[in-house]
């Protein structure tokens, strides 16, 4: 497992999957003698969070959530994602096109083929919309779907792709579907650890996240204090009287009435006329024999 202390250039020379997690980090090369810490420092970024998604990629060590910094996190995902649109997905549909165009023109079922890797593209576009949009919980079990896509354009490959007869365009074919085929087990191999990380990283994270802030949100009291205003407008309310009516005691505008009103509501949290007069006679604004009068 890699350290704070180890340094970012033995990582990166030893681990040849370090190379795309450093670039999806925002990092580069020129690292010298730093080590992971200093590196990750002078760029921002929170070290052990860098240090939770190489260990796991590398070893599948479960990482201490409660280290994790989303938005670090959050960076990474989405320079992946980037990644996957900009460059892996166009240069896996350019090695499967080339493989095509060597085939015999006759033969429908390569176009078929091509035809499943695009509609698995715009799967995979719209997934990632709804990712970077931060809708990672309600779109969770589209990783695994896209995941056996990918397997699938795969096995087409792998059984029904057609041979050929002539034995110099066969050896084409097969250079090209070798060199697909090599672009597609790591497009997948490389989408299902994205996918890992999301399960195993990022959405606990998200989870105690949300915990924390529900823990320390303070709902609003009943009992928090109102103006003398709107203590005397709360009176007339539960007394019966209409908005105009209120206005015309108080001798201020109905507007005025309205938007006090609103204010009860909000600093009491309480939005029917009932729940209003139950907390005028509870606190005493009130006698409940002069409503029973009234």
């Amino acid at each position: 497992m890699y350290k704070q202390t180890d340094k970012m250039c033995d990582l990166m020379a030893r681990e040849e999957e370090a190379i795309q997690i450093i670039s999806r980090f925002g990092l580069s090369m020129g690292v010298g003698e730093q080590t992971i810490d200093e590196v990750c420092q002078a760029h921002g970024l929170h070290t052990p969070t860098f240090l939770a998604v190489v260990n796991h990629k590398l070893f599948r060590q479960k990482p201490v959530v409660e280290d994790i910094d989303l938005q670090t996190l959050q960076k990474y995902l989405r320079q992946a994602h980037t990644y996957f649109l900009d460059y892996r997905l166009p240069r896996l549909r350019q090695a499967m096109t080339e493989a095509i165009n060597a085939a015999d023109e006759s033969d429908r079922i390569p176009t078929l083929i091509l035809r499943c890797f695009d509609e698995f593209v715009q799967e995979i576009r719209i997934h990632i919309d709804h990712e970077n949009a931060g809708m990672y919980e309600e779109h969770e079990h589209d990783d695994q779907r896209i995941s056996d896509k990918l397997a699938e354009i795969k096995k087409l490959i792998i059984k029904y792709y057609p041979g050929n007869s002539d034995n110099e365009r066969e050896n084409i074919i097969s250079y090209r579907l070798i060199s697909a085929m090599s672009d597609l087990w790591h497009a997948e191999l490389d989408f299902s650890d994205h996918c890992d990380i999301e399960d195993d990283i990022l959405r606990p994270a998200l989870a105690i996240q949300a915990d924390t802030k529900h823990r320390h949100t303070t709902p609003k009291e009943e009992t928090e204090e109102l103006s003398d205003r709107e203590r005397d407008i709360l009176i007339e309310l539960v007394r019966g009287r209409s908005n105009k009516e209120i206005a015309d005691v108080l001798c201020i505008s109905t507007h005025t009435v309205i938007t006090h009103r609103k204010n009860i509501s909000r600093k009491l949290n309480i939005h029917s006329t009932a729940g209003l007069t139950i907390y005028a006679i509870v606190n005493k604004l009130v006698d409940i024999k002069e409503l029973n009068g009234c």
